[in-house]
């Protein structure tokens, strides 16, 4: 009879378990799904920001004496942008040639007549780096320093196609920094709820080992160490579940297979895992420890 009980109680501890580790995997899963929309969806941002150029234009060189050394003061300046502003994150110097052949293409037109003479002065196109540039103040800011230099005649942007960029993903980060913290709190809820129900299981065992005399930290221990192990292999069973997942999509869509944030992500989840495991069976175990024993019925 007694080993039938033992059977009975190890059976429904290890059904425990592995709703417990189910539950919290689930719910690591879709929030790992919406960490990759999060990254995703940053990238892409970063990469509107980046198409996005400011282009600065140099002045004709008048005076005979400086004429030949014009190509070398308009590499000089370029080559200094790097090393002076942090915000530039890539040059491309465009000769009159160039600007002559974009020009053609932009409006249409072959006939060599109308570009027998570089009628285009030559820049530099400069991409920002989108780490650095959250608001439209500082791109006018920077159009102001590039301008500041005698070199440069004229500093011009699509200032519109970035305010309208720059307001969209500001709108986009905000709702999406929401609907992070409204999932959080959902999944703290769900693992706090299934963790409180293994050890609603347990507390029968709990308050006999307490009237035997265990301290409670003694009693504590165990469920703690199982609690974080449950967490764990809960976040690598939704990691491998999101890596597949990935997997299947960047290969069909054509997306990078890894990004450096993904290992934040990874971070992230197993540290939900844990934490939320830990905490919820540190508060369900320390419930029962100071129920009375006819309150545990």
């Amino acid at each position: 009879m007694s080993k039938t009980n033992d059977k009975f109680e190890k059976g429904r501890l290890r059904s425990s378990n592995i709703t417990v580790v189910i539950s919290i995997s689930l719910v690591l899963f879709l929030l790992g799904v919406f960490g990759l929309i999060v990254i995703n969806a940053q990238s892409y941002a970063e990469h509107l920001k980046r198409e996005l150029k400011i282009e600065a234009y140099f002045n004709d060189v008048d005076d005979p004496k400086l004429k030949d050394k014009e190509f070398s003061m308009q590499q000089e300046y370029i080559d200094s942008l790097k090393l002076k502003y942090d915000f530039v994150e890539a040059t491309k110097y465009i000769s009159k040639e160039e600007a002559s052949k974009i020009a053609k293409l932009d409006l249409g037109v072959n006939d060599q007549e109308i570009f027998e003479a570089n009628i285009y002065p030559p820049s530099v196109q400069i991409t920002l780096d989108p780490k650095k540039i959250n608001s439209i103040e500082q791109i006018d800011s920077i159009m102001t320093k590039l301008s500041a230099n005698p070199i440069i005649d004229e500093v011009k942007s699509d200032r519109e196609a970035m305010m309208a960029i720059h307001k969209s993903i500001n709108t986009i980060t905000f709702w999406l920094m929401i609907f992070a913290g409204i999932f959080l709190v959902i999944v703290i809820i769900l693992i706090n709820n299934s963790i409180r129900l293994k050890i609603y299981a347990k507390r029968f065992s709990i308050k006999t080992m307490q009237l035997v005399g265990a301290r409670r930290r003694f009693i504590m221990k165990p469920f703690l160490l199982e609690g974080a192990l449950l967490g764990l292999l809960a976040a690598v069973i939704a990691i491998i579940g999101i890596g597949i997942l990935w997997y299947l999509l960047a290969t069909r869509i054509g997306l990078l297979l890894w990004n450096p944030q993904f290992g934040y992500l990874i971070a992230v989840l197993v540290g939900i895992g844990v934490l939320i495991a830990l905490f919820s069976t540190l508060f369900a175990a320390w419930r029962y420890l100071r129920l009375k024993t006819d309150q545990l019925y």
